[in-house]
């Protein structure tokens, strides 16, 4: 069988996605196909890359290191094909969603200011590393660990949590939230991007139940239509505004770290005076 890059695409999708459902729907093809050409590229390569014995689908040794090989693999096609490539390399810099909240704006004018040559691209991407690892973007604003070797992660700035309610709720009536006040309640997490998961609560005042979404838009909209609520950064009330949702500092959750990430094999020229001037943004704000 030859290789092509259809499924390469298709075993990326996989690993973002960490479902085959999701990665179908992503790519736009069936379950059973998206699976049928996961199963040829393993037997192609003569090894397992994807453990199926959870839930959640995982990489296998062998599927970490041909990620890497992969994106980079794609990003190289991309690149020699695109035809803005005789002009200017535009810097495209990816985020899943609030970018660097309230500096966003403040950003881009500076950039646009003090880089006139170098074209910046803000770019939201639902994955969990925003178009990085599979060569969507040059960098990317994350407030997700990442595991990937071939990533630099530098921070940027801490953002505090705060709980997002359905306005007029019971908990809206509160003038600040504690974590043990979700007890009981159904949580919306966002597992390709999202920053919340059930781990952040002590096992005995963890919520029961979860409701899953794909984005920050329909989080919001879960949480408005009274259905959970949610736990999110400072960053998300400046950027995502949402009629029917009520946002509350929580007093003892933990903060995040906000990053400016990038590949370590092919980094962009202009990352290192992005990340200087994401930085001093953030410190004269």
């Amino acid at each position: 069988m030859t290789v092509e890059l259809r499924h390469l695409r298709c075993f990326l999708a996989i690993a973002e996605q960490g479902n085959i459902t999701r990665a179908a729907e992503k790519l736009h093809l069936s379950q059973p196909a998206v699976s049928r050409t996961l199963r040829q590229l393993e037997a192609h390569l003569g090894v397992r890359l994807v453990d199926r014995s959870t839930h959640k689908l995982a990489l296998t040794t062998q599927g970490e290191r041909l990620r890497e090989r992969a994106a980079t693999a794609l990003a190289a096609v991309r690149e020699a094909l695109d035809p803005a490539g005789v002009g200017p390399s535009p810097l495209r810099v990816g985020h899943a969603w609030a970018a660097l909240g309230p500096h966003t704006a403040t950003l881009l004018r500076r950039w646009e200011r003090e880089h006139p040559g170098s074209p910046l691209e803000l770019l939201r991407v639902d994955e969990r590393t925003a178009g990085l690892t599979d060569g969507k973007v040059d960098a990317a604003l994350l407030r997700t660990k990442v595991s990937v070797s071939a990533v630099v992660c530098e921070p940027v700035l801490t953002e505090r949590r705060v709980a997002a309610v359905p306005t007029g709720s019971r908990l809206a009536g509160h003038r600040t939230l504690s974590m043990a006040d979700f007890t009981g309640e159904t949580v919306a997490v966002n597992p390709v991007s999202g920053v919340t998961t059930l781990d952040l609560w002590p096992v005995r005042t963890r919520p029961t139940r979860t409701l899953e979404v794909a984005n920050t838009d329909d989080w919001l909209a879960a949480i408005a239509a009274g259905r959970a609520v949610g736990l999110t950064t400072s960053a998300t009330p400046s950027v995502h505004t949402y009629p029917g949702v009520t946002f509350l500092p929580v007093t003892d959750a933990p903060p995040i770290r906000v990053v400016l990430a990038w590949r370590r094999d092919r980094p962009h020229p202009a990352v290192p005076s992005l990340l200087g001037l994401a930085r001093d943004v953030v410190a004269t704000r």
